[in-house]
């Protein structure tokens, strides 16, 4: 009984050091450890980026923007809307021919959403990961990581990071909401190095005259 006991016990450990490898992939870390670090080290980044959203009711909705993120700072425009974070406060600005309004809140109000910053250090906690192949994606060849949630509540079951091979730069990712929606995004025209202002992701009222600001701090 008790040789049945340890040989027992010693099927269970292997089997738990096995789900805990294929969980923390040390293949996918690597990558993904390089990505993190590529981006800590920039000098910020600016981006045009295709935006689409796909699920199984049909056709899927397609945007464009640009993009600029320096550390925790970013700023995102667009079609209907442009989005500033100075890494405290976080303005939603939107426009139209008779109407202007900007929607302020703290950055830390936005805490858990995925941003365009912290999409580096998704893997870091949550998320279990591995490498799962290489594929040609914007005619670069890029490691393609697969990120899965270890809570049920996590706002995305699923993310496919398209990281370059040869420079470690993030190209695009998939984000899979488990309800059969997929929203994508792909960068393009990366310049590295931008060397933004401060000022270039704080929302500046006095540029706009009359504009309603609704103050949600």
């Amino acid at each position: 009984m008790k040789k049945f006991a340890l040989v027992y016990t010693l099927f269970l450990a292997l089997l738990l050091s096995f789900e805990a490898s294929a969980q923390k992939d040390p293949k996918a870390k690597t990558v993904l450890d390089a990505m993190s670090q590529k981006f800590q080290a920039m000098n910020g980044f600016t981006a045009n980026f295709d935006f689409t959203f796909q699920d199984a009711s049909g056709p899927g909705d397609r945007q464009t923007g640009d993009i600029a993120v320096k550390g925790e700072q970013y700023r995102l425009k667009l079609p209907d809307q442009e989005i500033y974070n100075d890494g405290k406060t976080v303005w939603t600005f939107i426009q139209s021919d008779n109407y202007k309004e900007v929607t302020v809140n703290d950055a830390n109000q936005m805490e858990g959403e995925l941003t365009p910053s912290n999409i580096y250090r998704l893997y870091e906690s949550g998320y279990s990961y591995k490498l799962i192949g290489e594929k040609q994606f914007q005619g670069k060849t890029a490691y393609v990581v697969e990120l899965l949630a270890e809570k049920n509540n996590a706002p995305f079951e699923q993310v496919k990071l398209m990281i370059d091979k040869s420079s470690s730069n993030l190209l695009g990712w998939e984000m899979f909401d488990g309800q059969g929606g997929v929203f994508s995004y792909t960068f393009k025209n990366l310049k590295l190095n931008a060397n933004l202002p401060a000022s270039y992701f704080v929302f500046d009222t006095k540029q706009y005259p009359g504009i309603e600001v609704i103050d949600l701090r």
